[in-house]
C-alpha cells in the first residue's frame, strides 16, 4: 500500500532535536487542532481540550514540571492535550449541530443519550478510561497531520500531572493524558526505528 498519507505515518519518529528559531501561526496551531478534532469519539461526546504552551513565559511554566524535557521549550508549541470525564448528560448538545446540519434527525438522540447513560453514569473508571481514549485519539491525528506538513512531534508522559492540572487550571473533571510537542525540526534526528514483526502482534481468528 503507498500513498501520501501512509507514508507520512511510516516515516514518522519521536522528534528529540526542533529548529528553536521557529514558530507556528495562531492559525496553523488551530488548523492542527481542528484536524486532530476530526477523531471519532465515543457517543460524539468531543470530550478534549487542547492547551498550545507557546508563549515563553507559558513554555518556562510547564519544563519544570515536565521533568525538564527540552521539547517542551524548544519545540513551537507543546499541547497540553487534556481528556473530559466522559458525560452523558452532554449527548443532546454534542449532536445537535449534526441534527442542525441534516445528518440525523433530533428523534433519535435519545437512541444516543440513554446507551450513554447506562455505560457511563455509575463507572467512573469508564469515564476517565474514555478521557484518556479520546484524548489519545485526537493527539494521534494530530502527529501525524503533523509529519504530513513536515513537522516534527515529540508525545510525553514524563511530567507532574498533579503540578500540570494546577499550574493550567484543568477543571476537576479534566485529565492531563499527555503532552505533544509539535515544531519544524533541526537536522539529527533519528528516522522510525523498526517495529516488532506484524505476525508477533497480529492474530488471526
Amino acid at each position: 500500500m503507498k500513498n501520501a498519507i501512509i507514508d507520512a505515518m511510516l516515516s514518522r519518529s519521536s522528534t528529540k532535536y526542533y529548529d528553536k528559531s521557529a514558530t507556528l501561526s495562531d492559525e496553523q496551531i488551530s488548523d492542527l487542532v481542528k484536524i486532530g478534532t476530526s477523531a471519532p469519539t465515543s457517543f460524539h461526546l468531543q470530550n478534549w481540550r487542547f492547551i498550545a504552551v507557546r508563549s515563553p513565559e507559558a513554555k518556562a511554566r510547564l519544563r519544570p514540571i515536565a521533568w525538564d524535557q527540552p521539547a517542551t521549550s524548544e519545540a513551537a508549541v507543546t499541547f497540553i492535550v487534556v481528556g473530559k470525564m466522559a458525560d452523558a448528560s452532554t449527548v443532546p448538545a454534542c449532536l445537535a449541530p449534526a441534527v442542525e446540519a441534516g445528518i440525523m434527525p433530533a428523534s433519535i438522540i435519545p437512541d444516543w443519550e440513554n446507551p450513554a447513560r447506562g455505560l457511563y453514569d455509575d463507572d467512573v473508571q469508564l469515564q476517565r478510561d474514555e478521557a484518556i481514549r479520546t484524548a489519545t485519539f485526537g493527539a494521534a491525528t494530530i502527529i501525524y497531520a503533523a509529519r504530513s506538513l513536515g513537522w516534527g512531534s515529540t508525545p510525553m508522559i514524563g511530567f507532574d500531572f498533579d503540578a500540570v492540572a494546577r499550574e493550567f487550571d484543568l477543571a476537576d473533571n479534566e485529565i492531563p493524558v499527555m503532552l505533544l510537542s509539535v515544531g519544524p525540526e533541526r537536522p539529527g534526528n533519528w528516522p522510525q526505528k523498526p517495529r516488532l514483526p506484524v505476525l508477533d502482534v497480529l492474530q488471526f481468528a
